[in-house]
């Protein structure tokens, strides 16, 4: 897609999470395809690529707060992620939720998460992006 937001863990495939409002036709297969995943996930709650798909089928569709329970029950999955926290980042800034978002964002980065053009970038951090405590982080990590 155009536009970046959440990361996946495969490769380096951005999934936009902050598009401009979508299509009719966009808007009828996000919500096919949630509930499709919705389903899998009833069966199998702790599937982690299904997660995955979730958190980011959410947060498109706008439901942050949805999106931000499903990257806390990915990073209780996966506590070694660098991206499961990276996308917690994201969701805890959608949420305005500076404090939570920063303080993520760094454990993603300690824990290998390298794409600091990316996170310049990237919308769903759009909220802390002026923050003081964002550039201290970035000037932080950069240089290593």
């Amino acid at each position: 897609m155009a536009q970046q937001g959440k990361h996946s863990n495969e490769g380096s495939e951005h999934v936009s999470t902050t598009s401009p409002l979508a299509r009719p036709a966009d808007q009828n297969q996000l919500d096919f395809e949630l509930d499709f995943f919705g389903g899998v996930l009833s069966r199998q709650p702790d599937y982690v690529d299904v997660l995955r798909v979730m958190g980011n089928l959410l947060t498109l569709k706008g439901r942050f707060a949805e999106g931000l329970q499903v990257d806390k029950r990915l990073v209780q999955l996966r506590p070694n992620d660098a991206f499961a926290h990276y996308n917690l980042a994201c969701s805890f800034a959608l949420l305005k939720r500076p404090e939570q978002s920063i303080k993520t964002l760094r454990r993603a980065i300690e824990l290998g998460y390298r794409d600091f053009r990316y996170m310049r970038e990237d919308h769903d951090l759009d909220t802390i992006r002026h923050d003081p405590r964002f550039r201290q982080l970035m000037r932080e990590y950069e240089s290593r």
